[in-house]
């Protein structure tokens, strides 16, 4: 029904019609138009004291509605402004205002002069043709919302039949102009008919045209040709030459490189029923090409590439449910795609079929027919095959042990740029294994693989800094390189990154980060770190102490055949650091240690048998077990060996031979063997008397901490032995040495004072 208006609203809703006409002609962009507009319709209210409700009640109840309104009122409802949300009545009213007849010569006008028409603006034509102009934009934006997507707002794809001709009318005048963008998707609509009729040939044209460019000369002719010949079969829907122009744009071969135009080349492949192209749909979407990453699609895609029959497909497939990649993981079933695959020659199902049969994935683990697949996929040229053969050869898995051919399958992996190859040629050849070795080829191959990405690999070429191996020695390279590999997730480099922070190696000492490095690295595993992190606790560095903790770590560590944690768990039993005290335990792991080579479990082993500490006393299995420690350079055993020669200890006495031992294990800093040299040269015991010199080793191993020592060194103050006597010098090595447990220091002190 038609209700009375006052003056003042009338000219409102003109006013307000003539604006908005303004503003959305204006309009660029459309990404954001219905915000824009709304918020600017919200504004206009508010400024003019107007409620949306109100407003939209007077456009609908206006004796003119019909003819000048209907676009607004649609704006209104699509939006709910005005607290009514109906999108079917927007789209209703939309098409009601484009089917108002317009005047002939306003209709003829070119679109861009259509609002100049600057006279009598209450004139009803004038009105009704703002009207229909904005109906006609507003239409166009409710269809295409969704599809006009990039800068310009072109980026059309087939999801409507419903033509924009103002859109289409940009989109053309855009790639007359030589937008490359706006020229490919207009070909785009050329070709499926988009908005327009279909034209192969215009498709083709302005196809050709978006990848002109004045570079393009340095594309290979032979490619660009092949390129557009397949391009117009593409064009002509077929699905094998799409697949070929996705590939194409995917690998910048015979174009240039474009991802998303690969993936919709790939799209339009797949779902014309080409297994290749659902195939490589399938890989667009599991590894982000030109497309959000959507694991559930790659594998969808996958699944109809495998049942189709493509080996890759099918290998893919076998991959997906191997890892439960957009599917839940099955290794049954990953090992049944994978035999697929392999028995349809793809070389690289060959090869994973080989890894299922060596780790036993979906299959009983079986090493000889590991081999074979591995032996299949490497001859067929597969580098991964190649580089896993060389393991079987190295290790003798599957086949007899073969160092030369596991190096001359290795090298072939590592040209063909495996850098899991290149990091096994670098071993071979820094260890010598299959080759001469040639620490000079060995970080050369390190370094390939590492810049290739190879975690291990950049492991070993911290090494080959820190250790001046190939190369000059320098720390901060080795730092850096440990560093990138601890962040890849390499525990032995969190290992060595953490050593690096202990002893400000190639950066600056911090006890806190090198604890954080020997726990990230224990965690993953590595028993080198788990005795590490163990010392840590034990001893407070860079955490707070815990002695528990610190035996949970040594017994992790011991577990997993750690010497020097089996040697540190045997210490924590003998001493009961973080559990009850067990000399039987102790005996035990310090044998396990020992027998895997550590040179104080063999030192400790030894004191075990020599006071009979969790085992029978025996003397002579002590000496053979001190005498092993200390040629392996232990200066504990060297000062034990000392000491069964000085006293027969389990051989015949020596105070020769104990002098020479206690000296070694002296120099190599044995504040004990520094006390028990001393005491030699102080009694002539294996080498002449020589106070001087016993005072020099008694205050070596005073200033070490000994407390016996420092007891000695007073001594020698106050008596004047190998030194001058002074009284201050003197009671200051007793108040050490009663400080540190000795009690007769105290006497001695008492007749200083």
């Amino acid at each position: 029904m038609n209700i009375n208006l006052s003056k003042d609203d009338k000219d409102f809703l003109k006013n307000i019609l003539r604006d908005f006409y303004h503003k959305i002609i204006e309009m660029k962009d459309f990404n954001n138009f219905e915000k824009i507009l709304s918020e600017w319709i919200k504004n206009y209210l508010e400024n003019n004291n107007k409620n949306s409700k109100k407003i939209l009640e007077l456009m609908e109840n206006h004796k003119k509605s019909k003819f000048w309104f209907t676009s607004l009122i649609g704006f209104f409802y699509q939006l709910g402004i005005g607290d009514y949300l109906d999108k079917k009545k927007a789209l209703e009213l939309y098409l009601l205002t484009i089917n108002i007849e317009i005047e002939k010569d306003v209709l003829n006008e070119d679109f861009n002069k259509l609002h100049l028409i600057d006279v009598n603006l209450d004139s009803f034509n004038l009105l009704r043709n703002k009207n229909v102009i904005i109906g006609k934009y507003l239409l166009s934006l409710f269809y295409y919302k969704d599809i006009i997507l990039d800068i310009e707002g072109f980026n059309f794809n087939q999801r409507t039949e419903n033509s924009n001709q103002n859109e289409l009318i940009k989109l053309l005048k855009l790639a007359k102009d030589g937008d490359s963008d706006a020229q490919y998707n207009l070909a785009i609509c050329y070709m499926d008919g988009i908005g327009i009729q279909k034209d192969e040939k215009k498709a083709y044209g302005w196809f050709l045209k978006s990848e002109q460019s004045k570079h393009l000369d340095i594309l290979n002719k032979h490619d660009k040709e092949e390129f557009e010949r397949d391009l117009k079969l593409a064009i002509a829907n077929n699905p094998l030459a799409q697949n070929y122009v996705g590939y194409c744009y995917e690998n910048g071969k015979g174009v240039y490189k474009n991802e998303e135009r690969a993936f919709e080349w790939y799209m339009k492949s797949a779902e014309g029923g080409n297994i290749e192209g659902q195939c490589n749909l399938g890989y667009c979407y599991e590894n982000g090409i030109g497309t959000d990453r959507n694991e559930t699609s790659a594998f969808e895609w996958y699944l109809k590439s495998a049942k189709g029959g493509n080996v890759e497909g099918q290998c893919y497939l076998g991959y997906c449910y191997e890892n439960g990649i957009g599917t839940d993981k099955d290794e049954i079933k990953a090992f049944e795609w994978y035999l697929e695959s392999a028995e349809g020659e793809s070389i690289e199902g060959q090869c994973n079929l080989g890894y299922c049969y060596e780790n036993g994935i979906g299959i009983d683990k079986d090493e000889i027919k590991a081999f074979e697949w591995y032996l299949e996929s490497a001859e067929n040229g597969n580098e991964t095959a190649q580089n896993n053969l060389g393991d079987c050869y190295h290790h003798g898995k599957g086949t007899d042990k073969n160092e030369e051919k596991a190096f001359d399958w290795y090298y072939e992996s590592a040209i063909s740029g495996c850098a899991e190859g290149q990091c096994n040629l670098g071993f071979c050849y820094a260890n010598g294994i299959g080759t001469d070795k040639d620490e000079g080829r060995a970080f050369v191959w390190y370094l390939e693989s590492a810049e290739n990405g190879n975690i291990i690999a950049q492991n070993h070429l911290g090494d080959c800094y820190a250790n001046g191996e190939g190369t000059e020695k320098n720390e901060k390279k080795a730092f850096e390189w440990y560093l990138k590999s601890a962040i890849a997730g390499c525990s032995s480099a969190q290992y060595n990154l953490g050593y690096c922070y202990t002893f400000g190696i190639g950066t600056d000492k911090n006890e806190v980060k090198a604890f954080e490095w020997y726990l990230e690295s224990a965690e993953n595993g590595n028993k080198m770190a788990q005795n590490y992190i163990g010392y840590c606790f034990e001893n407070g560095i860079g955490t707070d102490k815990n002695e528990k903790t610190a035996f949970e770590w040594y017994f992790e560590s011991a577990n997993a055949e750690c010497a020097d944690g089996q040697c540190n768990l045997g210490f924590c039993y003998a001493n009961g650091i973080g559990t009850d005290k067990n000399e039987i335990k102790a005996f035990e792991w310090y044998l396990k240690s020992a027998e895997n080579g550590n040179i104080n479990a063999q030192n400790n082993l030894g004191d075990c048998y020599q006071y009979g500490k969790g085992i029978e006393k025996n003397e002579k299995k002590a000496f053979k077990l001190y005498f092993e420690s200390a040629n392996a350079e232990c200066a504990e055993g060297q000062c034990n060996l000392g000491y069964c020669y000085e006293n027969g200890i389990g051989t015949d006495k020596n105070e020769k031979k104990a002098f020479e031992w206690y000296l070694k294990s002296a120099e190599n800093g044995n504040i004990m063997a520094q006390n028990n040299l001393g005491c030699c040269y102080e009694s002539g015991i294996g080498v002449y008397k020589n106070e001087k010199k016993a005072f020099e080793w008694y205050l070596k191993s005073a200033e070490g901490g000994r407390a016996v020592s420092q007891d000695y060194i007073g001594d020698c103050f106050y008596y004047g032995i190998g030194t001058y006597k002074d009284n201050d010098k003197a009671a200051y090595w007793y108040k050490k040495a009663l400080d540190n447990g000795i009690e007769e220091a105290k006497n001695k002190l008492d007749n200083i004072y």
